[in-house]
């Protein structure tokens, strides 16, 4: 797929994101839009100017690999994943109905194009990333690169920090997480509810390197992919400092946001807001 760098052109897809999200939840009358919101950027420059993929042909063998381990999230993948031309856009409006491709988290088994693995329980989806980075690097001898991306409340699971240990003994410079670090989980601000902090400092101490950016900026975003791509001997933490319901006035770090489908009318009050915002940082 061919990369797109101009900054212009991924905030106009990031908003084409967050309005599916916003209609999407609407429709379906359930799911997460709070944590959808927050990533958007992230994965607007994920899947458009990084990733090594082709949509055509998902199941390419030198393509990268994404884990959605915030499975909650889905939204925002999926609609980057139809955006990016995996499937068509008319379909994100089946999420969370019966016998959809879309179900309410990222599931293999219902032969959506782009899924590589099933998701949502909290805490998994590190160890499935490191598992496939040390095959990609040990076994199969591919250049492939794994990205799993990760709730801040999500990592006060335990095996986040097992799967942590094991990357940083084999040494997996073919493993990035991005961490999605809005400070709010389903009942609360993190320091409130279990304080992780520093959450730089857990990381080296497993022997990552760490980056931490504006997770709204694209600047920074780009920067932080081409930094951790040039590191060797070391997995990568990309911790990117977000906003709960971002591009949203009423969602923006609102707790009660994390888990509830927006109404008509507020659906189309957000869907105005994301048409006038000029860019992600205002």
């Amino acid at each position: 797929m061919e990369r797109i760098n101009d900054i212009g052109k991924l905030k106009q897809i990031a908003r084409a994101v967050r309005s599916d999200i916003i209609r999407m939840t609407k429709e379906a009358r359930s799911g997460h839009p709070g944590g959808s919101l927050s990533i958007t950027d992230v994965l607007v420059v994920l899947y458009f100017s990084v990733l090594r993929h082709k949509p055509d042909n998902p199941n390419w063998e030198d393509r990268d690999i994404v884990i959605l381990s915030k499975g909650h999230a889905c939204p925002a993948l999926y609609s980057v994943l139809a955006r990016s031309g995996y499937f068509p856009v008319e379909e994100l409006l089946t999420l969370r109905k019966l016998g959809s491709r879309l179900q309410g988290h990222p599931a293999k088994d219902k032969g959506l194009p782009g899924i590589e693995v099933s998701s949502g329980s909290l805490g998994q989806g590190l160890s499935v990333a490191t598992g496939a980075a040390i095959g990609l690097k040990y076994v199969r001898k591919k250049s492939s690169q794994v990205f799993c991306i990760l709730g801040d409340g999500e990592l006060e699971e335990g095996q986040v920090w097992e799967a942590a240990a094991t990357a940083g003994h084999y040494k997996l410079d073919n493993l990035y997480a991005i961490v999605d670090n809005n400070n709010l989980q389903i009942d609360g601000h993190l320091p409130e509810v279990k304080n992780i902090y520093p959450i730089d400092e857990k990381f080296k101490a497993f022997q990552w390197e760490t980056i931490t950016i504006d997770g709204h900026n694209y600047e920074q975003i780009l920067s932080a992919f081409n930094k951790a791509k040039r590191i060797e001997r070391k997995p990568v933490a990309i911790i990117a400092k977000t906003i709960k319901g971002k591009g949203v006035s009423f969602m923006e770090d609102a707790v009660e946001w994390h888990g509830k489908a927006p109404s008509k009318e507020l659906a189309e009050k957000a869907l105005n807001e994301i048409k006038i915002l000029k860019g992600v940082n205002q």
